[in-house]
């Protein structure tokens, strides 16, 4: 990375590390999470008088009648006609308020592509200056006030893409490409997850998404759009040579480095500048040297059933230096 892009990139990178991730739809950062929370906070009223007329009706079924009002009067009334009208109201305002959700469209808006694996996420920008794919893995980085349009699909199962704070939920399924729009109002990171049960790491399928000035966006996109860094020291040139030798480089791309695919397509993560992102393992791990050695070595611990293997068999100045490089590639 050149000296000019690190001197911009590290100082976010930093504070993006320092602040909390945020994950619930009551502290919304987008249009569409707003919207979603005021239907909500709604509903959770309608449900709140439904359950008080149900009581007051319960409350009066247990006092002495003396003839005045009979009960299937009450019943008719409190029991059948009350709730009937709170949820008709409930249902008209549900209906033409989610219209302004069912809507997304493309144009003018930043298009990000999301293949949802097991158990992670893949990642896929168009960069701008080539045209050509930049491929990461679990983190999404937006511009602030710019509309994006995701476009989701699924490589294995059906998964369900969720990001509270910023847009409602939307199932991935194999072979049907799907759409949501996304708006950042303002900066932040916002963690999401999946929300349809997948397989055993379910609940360790989780994303990130990093909202930033447009600047920001801009100088994160380019220096993605790069390829890897070049080793620089002899450490790091010793962790490019273990990440060959032990054929990483058969499941995970890293350009500018050899690549191997299976089908044409990587298996697993692209790693590229996996050094700049905030986790590892889909959110599993906050990314730092410590925790790159511990998913290396004991990966099937970590995270039981996904498809790497752990490389408990390396040897601690290959775990050393295979960890400095792919903290160095940012």
């Amino acid at each position: 990375m050149p000296r000019t892009a690190a001197l911009v990139m590290t100082p976010l990178l930093n504070a993006c590390r320092d602040e909390r991730p945020v994950q619930s739809m009551l502290h919304t950062a987008g249009a569409d999470a707003a919207l979603i929370a005021d239907m909500a906070w709604l509903l959770f009223g309608g449900a709140a008088l439904i359950f008080v007329g149900v009581m007051l009706l319960l409350a009066l079924s247990l006092r002495k009648q003396h003839g005045k009002v009979k009960p299937m009067v009450w019943l008719a009334g409190l029991g059948v006609a009350f709730p009937f009208a709170v949820l008709t109201v409930l249902l008209a305002y549900g209906i033409l308020r989610s219209r302004e959700l069912t809507s997304p469209i493309s144009q003018d808006a930043l298009v990000i592509s999301i293949n949802a694996r097991m158990w992670w996420w893949e990642v896929r920008y168009r960069d701008p200056a080539s045209g050509r794919d930049i491929a990461l893995a679990n983190e999404i980085h937006l511009p602030v006030g710019r509309p994006v349009y995701l476009a989701l699909t699924s490589e294995d199962v059906i998964h369900s893409f969720w990001v509270p704070a910023l847009t409602g939920k939307l199932d991935t399924v194999p072979g049907r490409p799907n759409r949501i729009r996304v708006q950042a109002e303002r900066a932040g990171i916002y963690r999401g997850q999946c929300a349809e049960y997948c397989g055993i790491q379910h609940a360790r399928m989780a994303l990130h998404v990093i909202a930033e000035s447009p600047e920001a966006f801009d100088a994160w996109l380019a220096n993605q759009a790069k390829p890897a860094r070049a080793p620089d020291s002899a450490l790091l040139q010793r962790g490019m040579q273990a990440f060959l030798e032990y054929r990483c480089s058969a499941c995970h791309a890293v350009r500018g480095v050899k690549e191997e695919s299976v089908a044409g397509r990587a298996l697993g993560p692209d790693l590229t500048h996996v050094g700049s992102r905030l986790f590892l393992a889909a959110g599993t791990l906050r990314n730092d040297g410590e925790a790159l050695r511990t998913w290396i070595r004991s990966t099937q611990h970590v995270k039981p059933g996904v498809r790497m293997p752990s490389f408990d068999e390396i040897g601690d100045a290959d775990l050393q230096a295979l960890s400095a490089y792919l903290e160095h590639l940012q």
